[in-house]
């Protein structure tokens, strides 16, 4: 099982902003393909998760927090609708395989990050988050898929 306490050190250094052109293949006005989620700061159960296959046909060329690159869907896996509160928001994932995460936050900036806290498991911690729509991509290195990837939603 995940332990969510060794994997909450990830802050905004660990999860670099990038150039909109980076995740041109992303494409965050398609219908998430896992369904979407609304939640309000101070949500409960924390952490909400939904389960999703990473990876995709789209090649992301890397940048920020994964500077390797790796292969995305053109929709959002998952989409969250967040009314912010006083609390940080961190999106993760807990996969079987190496995978990184892709953020499009409600300001339209691009996030990502691989192998956090010396995990294969990626991490996006926002310290200040903003309400709004963020959606999220989870990557593999080829384009093999990565069954049974859990992304989790928490203010913890």
């Amino acid at each position: 099982m995940f332990d969510f306490m060794k994997f909450t050190v990830v802050a905004a250094m660990g999860a670099a902003v990038l150039g909109a052109t980076d995740a041109r293949a992303q494409n965050y006005n398609l219908a998430p393909s896992y369904g979407s989620i609304t939640l309000n700061a101070g949500f409960l159960p924390d952490p909400r998760t939904r389960t999703v296959r990473a990876g995709g046909d789209n090649y992301f060329s890397g940048g920020g927090g994964c500077p390797g690159g790796g292969w995305f869907a053109n929709a959002p896996d998952y989409r969250l609708y967040y009314r912010a509160g006083g609390y940080p928001l961190t999106i993760y994932v807990n996969a079987p395989g190496d995978t990184m995460l892709l953020v499009n936050d409600p300001s339209a900036q691009w996030f990502c990050n691989d192998d956090a806290n010396g995990t294969l498991n990626p991490m996006i911690r926002f310290n200040n988050p903003r309400s709004g729509q963020y959606d999220m991509w989870v990557g593999t290195y080829n384009r093999s898929r990565v069954h049974n990837s859990t992304i989790y939603i928490s203010e913890r």
